[in-house]
C-alpha cells in the first residue's frame, strides 16, 4: 500500500524547473512546469515524497519564472506541493575535510583564473601599437579594436569557467545543500557544481532531465497513473 512506503524527500534546485531537460518535444517552459508539479502533487499525496526548496531558492526560481511571464497558476501549485524551508545553518554540521577541500579548489582556481588573464595580457601585446594612434575612422583602427575586443570575450569566458564552472559560487547553491543535509533528503538539480558538491556531502541527487521520469517511474511501478 502507499501508506506503508517510507518516506522519501527532495529538495529540488532552480534548474530543475528551468533546464529544458524536463520539455517533452515543444511543450513550452510553462506546461513542463505545470506537468512537473502536477507529478509532484501525485508523489506527495499517493508515495509520502515531499520536496523542499530553501527560501532563496524559491526567491531565486520566482524571479525567474516572472521574466518568462508564466501564469500566475504556476507559483499557487508550486507553494501548495514544494515546501518552502530554511536550512537549518547552525545545527547541521560540516566535515572539516569539506571545508578543507573547498578552499584548497578555490586556490586553485584563482592560479587559473590569474593564468587565464596572464594570457590574454600577452595576445594584447600582439596586437599592432599603431593602430591605436590612428584616426577612429581608420579601418586598422576599428579592425584593432575588434581584436581586443575579442580577446577580452575569450578571457572573459574562460575566467568565468575557471572560477566559477563545477563550483559552490552561491548563498543559493549552499542552502540547498545545507537543506538536504539536514533532512538526509536526495539533490535535485542540472546544476554541475552542485552534483559535484552532492558527492563531497555524501547527499543522493538526481539530474534534473531525469526527475520527472522517476516520479512516472514511482508511480507506475506502485500501480498509480498519474491524471496529468
Amino acid at each position: 500500500m502507499p501508506g506503508e512506503l517510507p518516506r522519501q524527500q527532495f529538495v529540488l534546485d532552480t534548474s530543475l524547473f528551468i533546464t529544458e531537460e524536463i520539455r517533452r518535444g515543444d511543450e513550452s517552459l510553462e506546461s513542463a512546469v505545470i506537468r512537473l508539479l502536477d507529478l509532484v502533487a501525485t508523489a506527495r499525496l499517493e508515495l509520502n515524497i515531499s520536496c523542499y526548496v530553501p527560501p532563496s531558492i524559491h526567491d531565486e526560481l520566482a524571479t525567474m519564472l516572472r521574466e518568462r511571464d508564466v501564469d500566475e497558476t504556476v507559483f499557487s501549485r508550486l507553494d501548495t506541493w514544494v515546501v518552502r524551508k530554511s536550512p537549518d545553518r547552525y545545527g547541521v554540521t560540516i566535515p572539516a575535510n569539506i571545508v578543507y577541500n573547498f578552499i584548497d579548489e578555490m586556490s586553485d582556481r584563482v592560479d587559473r583564473g590569474l593564468r587565464v588573464s596572464e594570457q590574454a595580457i600577452r595576445e594584447v601585446e600582439q596586437l599592432d601599437p599603431d593602430a591605436l594612434a590612428s584616426d577612429p575612422s581608420d579601418d586598422g583602427r576599428e579592425e584593432y579594436m575588434t581584436d581586443a575586443d575579442r580577446i577580452l570575450s575569450n578571457m572573459r569566458d574562460k575566467y568565468r569557467g575557471a572560477l566559477r564552472q563545477g563550483v559552490l559560487d552561491s548563498r543559493e547553491d549552499f542552502d540547498l545543500l545545507i537543506l538536504a543535509r539536514e533532512l538526509d533528503a536526495g539533490v535535485v538539480t542540472e546544476d554541475r557544481g552542485i552534483i559535484s558538491w552532492a558527492d563531497e556531502f555524501g547527499l543522493r541527487y538526481v539530474r534534473g532531465g531525469q526527475f520527472p521520469t522517476l516520479l512516472e517511474e514511482y508511480l507506475r511501478a506502485t500501480g498509480i497513473e498519474d491524471e496529468s
